[in-house]
């Protein structure tokens, strides 16, 4: 079934209001018509089914007929601290990283990264990455919008990034490394679950050796993922895959 976001204040208690850029999504592109029954998202983990009563030039309505509970996603909460890549890879990170349950991404600009000033960032750029994210959680049916975070420079992580039992953090890099993912994560599973894992992944440069040397000045090791190269994207949902997996997080329904 069809699933679309509207802002919250187009719900009221027995109908759906649907204007501007929410109308002409639906009824100018997805050709939805009187009649037509589709789910709608405000982000209150709640999903309404509507039918549509009235399609006028610029606005419609639909009556709602029911309401479904989406389940919340479960800890441990997945952050990806990304090093800005090529627009067109960030554009396919970001969607994925939505698919995959990750609670929020936090761009950063390094040494290697594919633009690393705040004013190099184009105007919009933001906009249309938390666009992609509204569309891709239409497609997978979560019940919140995953958070595109301001980027920062790497440095200025540490100041919301604070290692411990409750908050894991992870370093892919694909220099000499003296663990793996799975060496890694052995203490953490015996432990009480982490409240957040993050995983900080380079742009297509990498990390150098002085951001290395940041991460273990955190308390991290750096992480292999074989003997293959990966690419930015392949190397986010290896990670977030393993992770999900490790942790229990791909069983559906059920509490965190």
């Amino acid at each position: 079934m069809r699933r679309y976001w509207v802002p919250a204040q187009a719900i009221s208690a027995d109908q759906v209001d649907f204007s501007d850029e929410v109308f002409h999504h639906i009824f100018d592109v997805c050709r939805q018509e009187v009649g037509s029954k589709f789910e709608v998202l405000t982000g209150n983990q709640q999903a309404y089914l509507v039918e549509v009563t009235q399609v006028g030039k610029k606005r419609a309505q639909a009556r709602r007929l029911e309401v479904r509970q989406l389940p919340p996603l479960k800890k441990p909460y997945l952050v990806l601290a990304l090093s800005i890549c090529r627009y067109h890879v960030m554009d396919a990170i970001v969607e994925k990283a939505v698919e995959m349950g990750v609670t929020r991404i936090q761009p950063f600009f390094s040494e290697q990264s594919f633009i690393r000033k705040a004013n190099s960032l184009p105007a919009g750029k933001l906009d249309r990455w938390e666009k992609i994210v509204k569309s891709a959680t239409q497609q997978c049916g979560r019940g919140d919008l995953m958070l595109i975070a301001k980027p920062i420079d790497l440095a200025e992580i540490r100041s919301i990034f604070n290692p411990d039992q409750r908050q894991l953090g992870l370093f892919a890099y694909e220099g000499a490394s003296t663990q793996g993912l799975k060496d890694c994560l052995k203490p953490s599973l015996g432990l009480e679950k982490p409240e957040e894992i993050w995983v900080f992944v380079g742009s297509e440069g990498g990390f150098s050796q002085t951001e290395v040397q940041l991460f273990k000045n955190w308390g991290l090791e750096s992480i292999s993922l074989g003997e293959q190269v990966l690419r930015v994207e392949t190397a986010c949902i290896t990670l977030l895959a393993i992770l999900k997996y490790e942790f229990d997080l791909m069983r559906s329904g059920g509490t965190s």
